[in-house]
């Protein structure tokens, strides 16, 4: 209990510093729901980074930064008498709760697949009008495939095997690439090809159970970690990188992978 009670305290200070500065500091004095909502999501890609970097004492600094701004949003609710801190917090005991029968009641879950399908048949339960409801509209469009795939997998909606996964990936390339040779090109069914293209490699990506968001920023890492590295070597040449050849480049790229 020593553990919970440190942070009951820890989070009861923090309740009582964001009082103060909702009555004290003229910048937290002014902020709305709308005015934070841009800083919430900046916040959030921070903590996207500490994650992907793995940087630990960053993770928690920046876990601390997005605390901040859900309490900031439920000390608003509280002044527009809608809902307090105490309020989001025992709202979402009762949903771990209620959606968790195999933890908090007599459900046999013994796989995380079996876990995902209770909990999307709770919803539907609760109300859901779809097992896709809870995919936000504003997700990113590489996030929102994984996580429409998820949910409907969760139902039953799923290949049986992931060959079939890879059997519709190189169907839907040779489609792309049909359209791509098409005379006259079609621009919009070339996008349609190339949307479903990047759907089925993002449910492939799901069976590896890798996430594609996160597989997709390493590799924008690792890609501009080696660009700079052509840019340096041009710059120790006295040139700029637009000065360098092709095979200049492609020399340097090698070297950089190396």
């Amino acid at each position: 209990m020593t553990h919970y009670s440190a942070a009951a305290d820890a989070f009861a200070r923090l309740l009582q510093i964001m009082d103060e500065l909702r009555q004290k500091c003229p910048w937290d004095r002014e902020q709305t729901l709308d005015s934070l909502r841009h800083l919430t999501i900046e916040e959030t890609y921070e903590l996207s980074d500490a994650i992907l970097a793995n940087d630990l004492q960053a993770l928690k600094n920046e876990l601390g930064d997005l605390l901040l701004h859900v309490v900031f949003y439920a000390k608003i609710g509280s002044e527009e008498q809608s809902f307090d801190m105490a309020a989001v917090i025992d709202h979402l005991s009762q949903k771990l709760i209620r959606r968790h029968p195999h933890i908090y009641g007599d459900v046999q879950a013994e796989t995380e697949h079996q876990v995902k399908g209770n909990w999307e048949a709770i919803k539907l339960r609760e109300g859901a009008k779809s097992v896709l409801g809870g995919v936000p509209s504003s997700l990113p469009a590489l996030i929102k495939a994984w996580r429409i795939q998820e949910k409907v997998a969760s139902v039953g909606f799923e290949w049986g095997e992931m060959s079939g996964v890879v059997d519709k990936m190189r169907e839907e390339l040779d489609e792309l690439l049909a359209e791509i040779e098409r005379e006259p090109r079609d621009a919009e069914r070339v996008q349609h090809e190339l949307g479903d293209l990047l759907f089925s490699v993002v449910n492939l990506a799901r069976w590896l159970k890798i996430n594609p968001d996160e597989a997709l920023e390493r590799t924008n890492r690792r890609f501009m970690d080696r660009f700079r590295h052509i840019e340096a070597r041009a710059r120790e040449s006295g040139r700029s990188v637009a000065d360098l050849s092709l095979d200049e480049m492609e020399a340097y790229w090698q070297e950089a992978k190396g």
